[in-house]
């Protein structure tokens, strides 16, 4: 294992030897400035999350709710690019020293080039890519440049993946599976729900990667909910809400500070 998939897991592994779930917080680059995103992933850590998602806004973003949605719109009216992308995973990553990964969709990768992402990414100290819409079988280019880069490859398994298929995604992956509570598409939920705690159960007799939760989780009480049976709590349209909702730029950056400091406490008292 090289790279910064090791930080990934050893930052992971660390979190289970405290007895606690990690928190892996979601953040839009380039939102609500490219500059402002950079402080958002930086407010995150020094909240208490453990690891940063840094998302890559996409015009088609067909697994994200309203709330990322508008963030993304945001950040490509602000003209964001990829470069900003990695920019914000470098700036982050020199300032914390903790795993940052990208969430994307397949599309501007493919058309970036896998070769110049993956080399790119690594170069800027990430420590991999969830990819929610490249299929398993169709991830061997992928997962050959990532890999020769030192960089993690997270699949996202769903509620709806039966366990033939479940196993299919999880011997491919590595760093962490993300697992999608619900059906659907992202944003903050009333209950996270017994669905997440069966996929979970499901997806860890396939895999000794560590099983994380996202989608739907937004406040400390769900947090210790899912720290009751994931590795990790994922959380995304509470924050990016949060920033929506601030009057202006440092308060939506106290926001974030301060939603990472209750859902750091949640992960560590576990309903």
């Amino acid at each position: 294992m090289s790279g910064n998939i090791r930080l990934l897991s050893d930052t992971l592994a660390g979190a289970k030897a405290e007895g606690r779930s990690a928190l892996i917080a979601y953040l839009p680059a380039g939102f609500p400035t490219v500059d402002g995103g950079i402080a958002a992933v930086k407010a995150a850590f020094d909240g208490g999350a453990d690891v940063v998602e840094v998302g890559l806004p996409h015009s088609d973003p067909v697994l994200d709710g309203p709330v990322i949605q508008t963030a993304d719109d945001i950040a490509l009216r602000g003209g964001v690019r990829i470069a900003d992308v990695m920019r914000t995973v470098r700036e982050a990553f020199e300032a914390t020293g903790k795993p940052v990964l990208v969430m994307t969709y397949w599309n501007p990768i493919d058309r970036y080039g896998v070769e110049r992402f993956t080399a790119e990414l690594a170069e800027a100290g990430g420590a991999g890519c969830i990819l929610p819409d490249l299929p398993v079988q169709e991830s061997a280019l992928w997962r050959e440049h990532a890999e020769k880069h030192g960089l993690a490859t997270v699949f996202v398994v769903a509620p709806s993946s039966k366990d033939a298929r479940l196993a299919e995604i999880t011997a491919a992956g590595s760093g962490f599976v993300y697992a999608a509570s619900l059906m659907g598409v992202t944003g903050t939920r009333e209950s996270v729900g017994n669905q997440a705690q069966d996929l979970v159960a499901r997806t860890k007799a396939t895999t000794e990667l560590p099983v994380c939760v996202g989608l739907g989780v937004s406040n400390a009480e769900q947090a210790a909910e899912v720290a009751g049976f994931a590795d990790g709590v994922i959380v995304g349209s509470a924050f990016v809400k949060r920033m929506l909702d601030a009057p202006d730029e440092a308060a939506g950056l106290e926001a974030v500070r301060d939603l990472a400091a209750d859902l750091a406490k949640g992960v560590r008292t576990r309903a």
